[in-house]
This record gives C-alpha cells, structure tokens and sequence, in this order.
C-alpha cells in the first residue's frame, strides 16, 4: 500500500467534488504506511480539470484524455485502470464508494489479484499493521478489515472523510492508454434525470420522504419546502418501489448515502437500510405521527404529528421567514 492510485471522476466534462474524499483517504493511508499517493482522471475533452486535481499534494496527476473514454464502460476501463496501475507501479487503488466505483473496481481488484475493502469508514494502526473499518449489516455492525494480498483495492464512505485540504502542486502527466473493447457490453445511450434542485451527494439540505406520505400527491407536500429552502429531495426504498419517485432520490444502503448539515426524516419509519444512508447527517428532524417510530431514535429533533398538517404549517413558516 505505499503506492496508492486515486481514481477520480468526472462527468458531462466536470470534475465530480464528490469523487474527491478519497483524495483525503489515500493521504491517510500514505501518512500511516510511509507511501505516497497519486490521481488519475479518465475520459474525454478533461484534459482541463487537471487543475483541479493539481492542489491536494499528489506524487503525480494522470490525465487520461481520448475520445474512447468518452462513455463509461465497466470492461475497458477496468482494463484501463490495471493498465496505468501497473505502469506507475501503483499498489493500492482507491475511490468514493458509489454506483462508479460498485461497478468498476470489483473488476479492477479480480484483474489485479488484490484484497478489496468497500465502504470504508476509518484506518486504524501503522505500517504494515493498518487495518480498516467499514460497516456491515447495514451500519448496525462495524467490522475492521486486513487486506493480506500484495495489492488491495477500496472504496470510500465519501461521508466519513473530509474534502481534502490544498497542499503542494503537483506534476501533470497526460497519459495514452490503449481502450480494449473487450465486446461484452455497448453504450446506448443516457437519460438524464433534469431538476432544478441540488445533487443529493452535495446537497446542504436534504428533505426524504417515507411510505406516510402515501402518493405522488403527498409526495408533491415536499416540494415547496424543498424550493425555499434549497433542499435535494430523497426518498425510501418503499417509496421507489412503490414508483412514487425515481430510484436515483433513493437514499440508504442500496441508494445514496449522504450527510447534509440538515435532514428532514418526513414520513418514514427509519428501517435499518434506510438509516445506514443518513445517519452521518449532522442535524437530523424527524416527523412521523407513530412516537414508537424508529427513526426518532437517530434524530436530534423530533415532532410527532400528521406530515399532512405539520409539512404546509412548516413550509408557510419557512416563507415567512424568508420574507
């Protein structure tokens, strides 16, 4: 692990700041094993973010830039990854865990031979005794990891660690990597989920919605909320498998996992799978008519009462708040 390899993300030509925790993590993991660590960007028409990526104190900042890694393949660039890894003599890999990295780097840990620690949350311990925690039965368990294999790959609770700090600047190398289209899969195309409102990932304010909201329409109840406060709107997995709302506001452990400075819980019981996704949040509401409900729990303030009565006499408060 003294060689570790930042896989960063970008998308639609912008850096994802999402992607960037795991900057935070591999600077951890260098300062505990005496290593160093670098980053990688892959794509097309990037070549200009490299800026971006230049300020954290990385050994080296690869760019990856061809019209090839134009659309996201999980083979060639799995392929791609080992490639550069091998090339820069890079031991360990290392990504935010999210629907990316779940794709990608099982992929890129079989090709490699390596250990792979997913969702991780803290590293313990020095030298070669580091060891790595990450939760388990859907946060109700954390269990610590060691990777016994030469090369180890893992993903990131972008939650649990920080945006990384501006540091030395770091040299740019373009790289040229050869896109071998293994043929087992083809980009089609992609549909894009239009809204005005904030990424869930970095939202300041989220608003989640649960199965007491019943229908569309009372789903709808969160909207105005959510516009005057400048709030993600997110949603259980109940909700979505109810075709309330789109899986991508699906928050919790097969979904986003987020952590605003404020969550309203509106709805919702609070099943485990669910919190695992939010419980990193820093103020937590919660409003639920059931007082035994779960999830109040988890919150830091709680309201017992009808989310059709309580979320309109909150929203005309907020308006009027605001002017």
């Amino acid at each position: 692990m003294n060689n570790i390899l930042v896989i960063a993300e970008a998308f639609q030509g912008k850096l994802r700041k999402t992607s960037l925790p795991a900057v935070t993590f591999a600077a951890q993991l260098a300062g505990k094993t005496g290593g160093e660590f670098s980053i990688a960007l892959l794509g097309s028409g990037i070549s200009g973010l490299a800026g971006e990526l230049s300020s954290f104190g990385a050994k080296s900042v690869y760019i990856v830039d061809a019209p090839e890694f134009t659309n996201y393949l999980a083979g060639p660039w799995a392929k791609a990854v080992v490639t550069l890894a091998d090339k820069i003599g890079a031991t360990a890999i290392a990504g935010v865990a999210d629907t990316f990295t779940r794709d990608l780097f099982p992929r890129v840990a079989a090709r490699l031979n390596a250990g792979m620690v997913s969702e991780v949350t803290a590293i313990f311990g020095e030298g070669a005794d580091v060891t790595f925690q990450r939760p388990m039965w859907a946060g109700n368990v954390l269990g610590t990891v060691k990777v016994q294999t030469p090369k180890s790959v893992f993903s990131v609770r972008g939650t649990d660690f920080e945006p990384p700090a501006a540091g030395a600047t770091s040299p740019v190398q373009n790289v040229t990597l050869a896109y071998e289209d293994d043929g087992k899969a083809k980009y089609v195309k992609f549909e894009p989920t239009v809204s005005a409102r904030p990424d869930l990932g970095e939202a300041s304010v989220v608003i989640s919605g649960g199965r007491g909201l019943k229908d569309k329409a009372g789903f709808a109840l969160l909207d105005e909320m959510a516009d005057l406060l400048g709030a993600a709107i997110g949603a259980t997995r109940a909700v979505v498998d109810a075709g309330i709302c789109p899986n991508d506001l699906q928050v919790g452990q097969t979904g986003r996992v987020v952590a605003p400075q404020l969550y309203f819980a509106v709805g919702l019981s609070g099943a485990i799978q669910h919190v695992a996704g939010m419980k990193s949040s820093k103020v937590i509401v919660a409003i639920n008519k059931d007082e035994e409900a779960p999830i109040f729990a988890v919150a830091d303030y709680g309201l017992v009462g009808d989310v059709f009565k309580v979320i309109p006499e909150l929203t005309e408060a907020i308006r009027k708040h605001k002017g």
